[in-house]
């Protein structure tokens, strides 16, 4: 007769509840008529550095479902929505808090990706099918904010963020270039590269195009740092998987370029981070994706760079925001979904 020995037994309950989690993962309620049981076993402390911000007795709930391709999410303080953008449908879409109610907000929307809100309250939209950044003003009319750098189109702008002086950055990895589904076929005539726009005279000025495909962007909470995910992964085998990170000279340029995390987990998935956020402690949020189970989520770094927390998500994710009245309530567009969780962070930036 066979006796395992303590370490065989081990290693088979290891591999169990493996499996074990990941079926949980997919076999999960998200209806909401079956409810989970605290704490959430998807919202995971990888350090215990991470149990501050976790809320034993809140879970993640999705929202709403119907999306292509969920993006863009942005939280408006004023009027408690979260707008985001599906834009394979080519609309934008908006939540209110009070009620749950989800409506169209834009159709068509240029099939818009990135969105955030300015000082004013305005919405700013990066649109892949007009290869430009706009600005809804409040008489309703378009602002076109940028559509060319030295007399020659943006690839398709990406993602985006404002600077409390009031300059607009934002990243053109041109993925809104490269198909019909998502915008238009273009040929691309502009390194891919970050951007800023100054918020005074409106001059556009290339900030860095060191990287294979600048995606999300986000500020740390001093605006001292720019932090960019680079997913040229996608289309070039040796792009590295990373999330790089820059010093902001005078709010108006980069420099100092290094990497700040791979998003490489060793045994866990080698997926990239599309879109990124800070709260009030510098750590970054970022939704990672294209890996699977046990890896798709949102990935949480300490501002040294050190993996602390991750949100499993039945999902792939695209990018995130910070919103709710109190700013502590995540709001993630992934794939076909919006989902949500309350947290012990807060947003370090309005939308």
């Amino acid at each position: 007769m066979f006796m395992p020995t303590r370490r065989q037994i081990l290693a088979v309950s290891g591999a169990a509840a493996a499996i074990s989690r990941v079926a949980a993962q997919s076999a999960r309620d998200w209806s909401g008529r079956e409810p989970i049981r605290y704490p959430d076993p998807d919202v995971v402390a990888i350090d215990p550095s991470f149990e501050k911000y976790r809320i034993k007795s809140a879970e993640i709930q999705r929202v709403t479902t119907g999306m292509r391709w969920a993006e863009g999410p942005a939280w408006n303080g004023a009027g408690n929505y979260l707008v985001w953008s599906d834009i394979p449908n080519n609309r934008q879409m908006r939540w209110l808090e009070e009620d749950g109610h989800v409506s169209v907000l834009r159709k068509p929307c240029g099939n818009s990706n990135g969105n955030t809100f300015d000082y004013e309250g305005r919405q700013l939209s990066c649109e892949h099918l007009n290869r430009r950044v706009v600005r809804y003003e409040q008489t309703g009319e378009v602002t076109v904010i940028a559509d060319k750098f030295e007399g020659k189109p943006f690839n398709a702008p990406n993602d985006i963020v404002v600077h409390p002086d009031g300059g607009i950055w934002f990243s053109d990895p041109g993925y809104g270039s490269l198909s019909m589904y998502e915008g238009a076929v273009h040929k691309f005539e502009l390194k891919e590269a970050v951007y800023r726009v100054d918020g005074k005279t409106g001059a556009i000025a290339k900030v860095a195009d060191d990287l294979y495909k600048p995606n999300g962007v986000c500020f740390s909470p001093d605006y001292k740092l720019l932090y960019v995910c680079d997913t040229g992964a996608t289309h070039n085998p040796s792009a590295p998987k990373v999330i790089q990170v820059y010093d902001v000279v005078d709010g108006k340029a980069l420099r100092n370029s290094r990497r700040f995390v791979s998003t490489v987990w060793p045994g866990k998935g080698e997926g990239l981070a599309d879109g990124i956020r800070a709260d009030k402690d510098g750590n970054i949020w970022a939704g990672c994706g294209w890996a699977g189970p046990g890896y798709d989520g949102v990935h949480v770094f300490s501002p040294e760079g050190q993996r602390i927390g991750a949100i499993f998500l039945p999902e792939i994710p695209a990018n995130l925001c910070f919103g709710g009245t109190r700013r502590n309530r995540l709001f993630i567009a992934a794939s076909q979904s919006i989902y949500t969780l309350y947290v012990e962070a807060t947003g370090a930036h309005i939308a």
